[in-house]
């Protein structure tokens, strides 16, 4: 992971603040020692045996149980695995949006860097996944983004998804039926939502004013605010993308037998993304699982049976992520190999045309 993070340029890792603490200072030194090609080579041998490692792991953990996605309506289930596609999209333009023009990745990279995060997150807890996101992105070809404008950019995204987040989980909390302690749960959730609205509303301001020019780091994190215009576009698309998920989750809902339920699918929705839509929080695939788990059981679904549909969403949550990166790559692949034959056949052409 560290490997693809040192596609930062030498300016990224001058900062100041990371050279005001020791262990910060530390892993800068570790950062420049990867640069080489002996750190490169030893670094990606080892990426190669953790991700092989934890693709067996996965693959021993399914084989000891029935396959999560079996169901008597597949039609329900390709529209759904479409609805998560969508949603992938979605995010990756309201991520772009979060951007200055200048450093921008393309949307591609974007979709490419959740869909890795998807990935991660079936076995590595806490923000693993940022980390994905992170190294896929600045590792994707043409990407003019360096590691401090990602991390801003990924703080912002928390930003905006609790706040996309926040009518959801208040319509969640104003359904009849609901629990006490969920109906607090999700006011809690929408409150998170409203204070990162309020963060998102002033920090066009704050740094508008003189105080953060007195700062390296307020000059260099000043004009890379984003604007309430572009906060807007993003929170729109960002919204559009809980939509789709959650029209995805009342359809598998439906297709694991559980039946369409309106109330179900918001505490599902809610339970499951309030860990990777605050900005503090654990993420990863495990959390959203067992909190949308134990919202159905909380809700009258047998144990079981809210297990296998909780597990189910979740394995195809994933595989719609690995399916957008995997594409990202071939896509990116095919372009590369295409402007290589091309450069190919234009140099003997070239050559004969001089002689």
């Amino acid at each position: 992971m560290l490997m693809m993070l040192t596609g930062a340029t030498a300016s990224d890792a001058s900062v100041p603040l990371l050279a005001a603490q020791p262990r910060q200072r530390l892993l800068v030194g570790a950062c420049a020692a990867l640069r080489s090609p002996r750190g490169r080579w030893a670094l990606g041998a080892g990426t190669g045996v953790v991700t092989l490692a934890l693709a067996v792991l996965a693959a021993r953990h399914f084989a000891a149980m029935s396959w999560p996605l079996s169901t008597r309506r597949p039609d329900l289930l390709v529209a759904a695995g479409l609805l998560l596609v969508l949603a992938q999209a979605l995010k990756a333009f309201g991520w772009g949006r979060l951007f200055t023009r200048s450093e921008r990745p393309t949307t591609l990279a974007l979709a490419a860097g959740n869909g890795g995060a998807a990935l991660v997150g079936v076995l590595l807890p806490g923000r693993f996944d940022d980390a994905m996101r992170i190294a896929v992105v600045r590792r994707y070809p043409g990407c003019r983004a360096g590691v401090r404008v990602l991390l801003l950019s990924l703080v912002m995204l928390g930003l905006i998804d609790s706040v996309a987040l926040a009518p959801l989980a208040l319509a969640g909390a104003a359904l009849p039926n609901v629990g006490a302690g969920v109906r607090a749960g999700l006011a809690v959730v929408a409150a998170g939502g409203v204070a990162a609205a309020v963060v998102i509303a002033l920090l066009p301001r704050l740094a508008a004013s003189r105080w953060p020019q007195r700062f390296r780091l307020g000059r260099w994190v000043s004009p890379r605010t984003t604007s309430l215009r572009h906060a807007s576009e993003a929170w729109a698309l960002v919204s559009a993308c809980w939509l789709a998920r959650a029209v995805a989750f009342f359809l598998l809902l439906a297709a694991f037998g559980i039946g369409y339920s309106l109330t179900l699918t918001l505490l599902f929705l809610c339970s499951g993304a309030a860990a990777a839509a605050l900005p503090v929080g654990l993420a990863g695939t495990a959390t959203q699982v067992g909190g949308g788990g134990a919202v159905l059981v909380a809700g009258g679904v047998g144990a079981s049976h809210a297990l296998h549909a909780a597990v189910s969403i979740g394995v195809l949550g994933v595989i719609t992520g690995t399916a957008v990166l995997v594409a990202a790559i071939v896509w990116r692949s095919a372009l590369s190999l295409l402007a290589s034959r091309a450069t190919a056949a234009g140099v003997p052409r070239a050559a004969s045309a001089s002689g």
